[in-house]
């Protein structure tokens, strides 16, 4: 099949991650994802929850949101009650990112990631999750260069990407049209260790196969390792 914008289908959408994108942050990223864009911004509080108080360990949680003219048409903005998909995709950037950092060695703090989608065109909390990551360790890199982290405590990078099965093809990185007409719809999240975090898929129209299953995780495996590329040349500038 010919894809929308002329790609193969095994090819990412033209990546561009921008470290250090908003002054204030300790840590920050604008990533794009063709025409998906998401701003990603760390902030350091001196505090854990809680249910962690005392214990000496840090914490990593996530908020996500949509700007109204993100969209084809305007969404109304998000005040106060955050909808089911809202909360899924804020706690799974949450669960991405602690899965690869040592909140042992992190000090009584929290970091929250506050991903915010300027424009949506398909794989939005993919695009967080790897805009995150960049956003975390600038955090990070902060503290330790201010002398308050012996070092980054981060035992692995972390990304994500969209696959799925349309008109019969297997494809990576779809972009909203593709998505919507997808029978078979994955989100992978791996390590660059090639190690699994998280994998959310359906068969949309269909069941699909346990080989369709393991071609798709290839497609993903292969184009998360080029998105580790880019945040590494990224980090590099920092």
């Amino acid at each position: 099949m010919v894809r929308i914008d002329g790609r193969d289908n095994k090819e990412l959408r033209r990546v561009e991650i921008h470290p250090g994108f908003l002054e204030f942050a300790e840590g920050s990223a604008l990533v794009e994802m063709g025409k998906t864009r998401v701003i990603c911004s760390a902030s350091i509080d001196e505090r854990v929850p809680r249910f962690l108080r005392g214990q000496g360990k840090g914490w990593i949680t996530s908020e996500y949101g949509m700007l109204p003219r993100s969209t084809h048409s305007r969404i109304s903005r998000d005040r106060s009650f955050r909808g089911g998909r809202t909360m899924e995709i804020q706690r799974l950037i949450g669960r991405s990112l602690r899965s690869i950092c040592d909140l042992d060695h992190m000090g009584e703090r929290t970091i929250t990631l506050d991903c915010d989608v300027l424009q949506a065109d398909g794989g939005t909390r993919a695009a967080a999750i790897t805009g995150g990551y960049v956003a975390l360790y600038q955090a990070l890199l902060g503290l330790v260069r201010n002398g308050l982290l012996g070092g980054v405590p981060l035992r692995d990078e972390v990304a994500a990407i969209s696959v799925g099965s349309v008109d019969g093809e297997l494809l990576v990185d779809l972009c909203y049209q593709e998505d919507a007409r997808a029978s078979i719809d994955f989100n992978v999240v791996m390590s660059s260790a090639g190690e699994f975090i998280e994998l959310q898929g359906t068969g949309e129209e269909r069941p699909f196969r346990k080989d369709e299953l393991e071609d798709l995780l290839g497609l993903a495996s292969d184009a998360i390792q080029e998105l580790i590329l880019f945040q590494r040349a990224a980090l590099r500038v920092l």
